[in-house]
């Protein structure tokens, strides 16, 4: 495609002489702003992705694919029969039992809103994210008064294992003088980290039978939490489960409980793909003024090459593989970078941490203990794609002006 005479002329003029630095810098330019362009885009969409992976993961980890409460606020009773008919089911994976009530809990220190859910130790034992949480924990010791608190939580309130919380619930005993809440104390067996700080700062585990005394929930539950093998059937799933139930109970699955959330990620995973690609497009036009530059530059060579009979097509593509080289090696440096701090992305935010003295990834803020990236391979392709597209057009119109520049125009006015 591209003669041996062509690719020698090209690289000769990618190499500028002295007189000719500032040219050299201006192509630098260009490598930069390819290269960080590309690689700020790889290193933002692998971050976006990692969240969204990282946050559905932990939440489908913690809670099923769909949850069932009861419609009229009373307990479900026959939750047995109904976790076995549901277990029944070809794409169900797990049905477990919960209580799940919000309160006030005490250390006589402090005091902090918590969501209390009732789980049997046994179900911890089947979710993967909640049973890797725990470790460290005697499970031995979840039974009777004893409870499991965040460990963010704990550490608002100034508590660790072994210490004693009060927990008090609005839906108390109604008597004569109206409604006292029911308070009674627990000991932290453990402090559990599930990696989600929505949880590790609000939630308490609390034996199922325990819950159910505290509660006055008798044998019932007030929840039944689903979990599916194949998550792609799940509104099937969803409609089969909600003939059997009826009317009874209400039925909701996970893109309903975290619908805005989800949506404003992706919207904002797609609005930074299209500002960060203004940055590829920035660079593009700094190979157009580089090779502009550069043709202006060497009008007098490409005035001799023509008399000495190379044609325009000759000339076009000697400047088009220059600025193709631009693109081809500032996009392979992009990639390369991108992915290197994809990879190392955690150990570099803490790097950072430590030089700069502050926090750069809240949990508070982000939900997530620690900052997650993930590589999507058809992402970073079509990022490579799109690089190399701004960049092959780019160096049309100055290889175009190149290959219509009159010989005798050019050698008359150097």
């Amino acid at each position: 495609m591209f003669s041996q005479f062509e690719r020698i002329v090209a690289r000769r003029y990618l190499k500028a002489k002295r007189k000719e630095g500032f040219i050299s810098v201006i192509t630098g330019f260009a490598f930069t702003g390819i290269a960080l362009g590309v690689a700020t885009l790889i290193i933002v969409m692998s971050v976006m992705n990692g969240f969204r992976s990282e946050l559905l993961g932990r939440i489908l980890g913690i809670n099923g694919h769909i949850g069932i409460v009861s419609n009229n606020s009373m307990p479900f009773t026959n939750y047995k029969q109904a976790i076995s008919d549901i277990n029944a089911l070809d794409n169900v994976e797990i049905a477990i039992p919960l209580i799940e009530k919000q309160l006030l809990v005490s250390s006589g220190r402090a005091a902090e809103g918590a969501m209390v859910r009732g789980i049997r130790r046994e179900d911890i034992e089947k979710k993967k994210t909640i049973r890797d949480g725990m470790a460290g924990i005697n499970m031995d010791e979840f039974e009777g008064n004893n409870v499991l608190v965040g460990y963010r939580l704990a550490q608002k309130m100034g508590l660790m294992a072994g210490d004693e919380i009060t927990l008090i619930s609005p839906n108390g005993k109604i008597t004569a003088f109206g409604t006292v809440p029911r308070m009674k104390s627990y000991r932290i067996a453990g402090l559990f980290e599930l990696g989600m700080y929505e949880y590790d700062a609000n939630f308490i585990f609390m034996p199922l039978d325990t819950a159910q005394t505290y509660f006055g929930t008798g044998d019932g539950v007030t929840n039944i939490d689903v979990t599916l093998k194949h998550p792609d059937l799940l509104y099937q799933t969803r409609e089969v489960i909600r003939n059997g139930v009826g009317d009874e109970a209400y039925i909701f699955d996970w893109k309903q409980s975290n619908a805005a959330f989800f949506n404003a990620i992706d919207v904002e995973r797609n609005v930074m793909f299209l500002i960060l690609t203004l940055i590829i497009l920035v660079a593009a036009f700094n190979i157009i003024t580089g090779l502009i530059m550069l043709v202006k530059d060497k009008g007098r060579d490409i005035a001799v090459l023509r008399t000495m009979g190379a044609t325009k097509g000759m000339i076009m593509r000697i400047f088009f593989m220059d600025g193709a080289f631009i693109g081809v090696v500032g996009t392979t440096i992009g990639v390369i970078l991108g992915v290197l701090f994809c990879e190392n992305i955690e150990s570099i935010r803490q790097f950072l941490q430590n030089i700069s003295g502050r926090e750069l990834f809240s949990a508070e803020i982000y939900f997530l203990s620690r900052l997650p990236a993930e590589i999507n391979v058809a992402e970073v392709v079509m990022v490579v794609v799109i690089s190399l597209l701004l960049s092959f057009l780019a160096t049309i119109y100055p290889a175009y002006r190149a290959a219509k520049m009159d010989p005798v125009e050019a050698l008359r006015y150097e």
